[in-house]
């Protein structure tokens, strides 16, 4: 057992030596396309990291009118205790709303406002963020109420935008995992005619035919984990030196769920890619 593992070492190395070249190539284009992959794979639990942190931070924002009398706002906030689909719920007063106003309108805009011209308002919290759909057909035409607001939009737009970065870089990294695949099984195709005769002369004394695969196979797996390993370097210098902050940084957990991926897709192509070309061009 220990001189077949050496002899599959030897064999191993010896033929990614002798295909240098092609040896890099293939190393080099399954690093960049699982660095795509890796990337696509951040961005995607990143988004859905913050994503899950703004949702749970949405809130729903019912304005009174101006003139709305204290029956009305009495109304709309017993409606709300009594309602299942928000959690939390904040009145703001008028010069509570007046006071906010201040530290965000322009001293010019500001000037012309007084306390009596400013709504109240409810902040509430819905218990899933498509409930605020639910709030606002329920208290939009609401006597008193002026109208009903929350930045679900922004959200849903923020979010087809990441998706669509991910669909594209998940594209761009399949057509090169799939030329990573094709190097590879090039590199394979010319260690077997490289050693074709050496072959012949196994089978002639008796090699059975997994003692003549496992070589080519490990070629394929060496250059799977070196451009696993490349990725990797990658994917750590994106993740200490990006400028992520706050709720976007990866969790050690996550990163290290996203490197699992990367190396178990960068074996796995590589695998395939010699795996195909030892049947189709090793006839033993």
């Amino acid at each position: 057992m220990l001189s077949f593992f050496r002899y599959t070492l030897r064999e191993t190395f010896t033929n990614l030596w002798r295909n240098l070249m092609m040896t890099l190539a293939g190393v080099m284009i399954v690093a960049v396309s699982v660095s795509l992959v890796g990337g696509a794979l951040m961005l995607k639990q990143s988004a859905a990291q913050a994503s899950a942190h703004w949702q749970q931070g949405t809130r729903v924002t019912i304005w009174m009118q101006p003139t709305a009398s204290a029956d009305e706002i009495a109304a709309v906030q017993t409606q709300l205790a009594q309602t299942s689909y928000v959690t939390t719920c904040s009145y703001y007063s008028q010069l509570q709303d007046y006071d906010e106003a201040k530290g965000l309108l322009p001293q010019s805009e500001f000037q012309v406002l007084s306390p009596s011209q400013m709504p109240s308002s409810f902040r509430c919290a819905p218990k899933v963020p498509t409930d605020v759909f639910l709030v606002e057909s329920t208290f939009a035409n609401q006597p008193g109420v002026y109208r009903v607001t929350a930045p679900v939009e922004q959200i849903r737009q923020m979010q087809h935008t990441i998706h669509l970065i991910q669909v594209v870089a998940m594209g761009l990294a399949l057509v090169l995992l799939l030329a990573a695949a094709v190097l590879i099984f090039n590199t394979i195709r010319m260690a077997i005619f490289a050693r074709r005769r050496e072959v012949a002369v196994m089978k002639l004394v008796g090699a059975t035919n997994w003692f003549i695969r496992i070589p080519f196979v490990t070629e394929g797996v060496v250059q799977g984990l070196l451009g696993s390993a490349l990725a990797f370097g990658a994917m750590y210098a994106f993740q200490a030196f990006y400028p992520l902050t706050g709720i976007f940084v990866l969790s050690t957990a996550n990163f290290a769920s996203t490197v699992g991926v990367v190396v178990a897709v960068s074996v796995s192509i590589a695998t395939a890619g010699s795996w195909i070309a030892i049947r189709r061009f090793l006839d033993v």
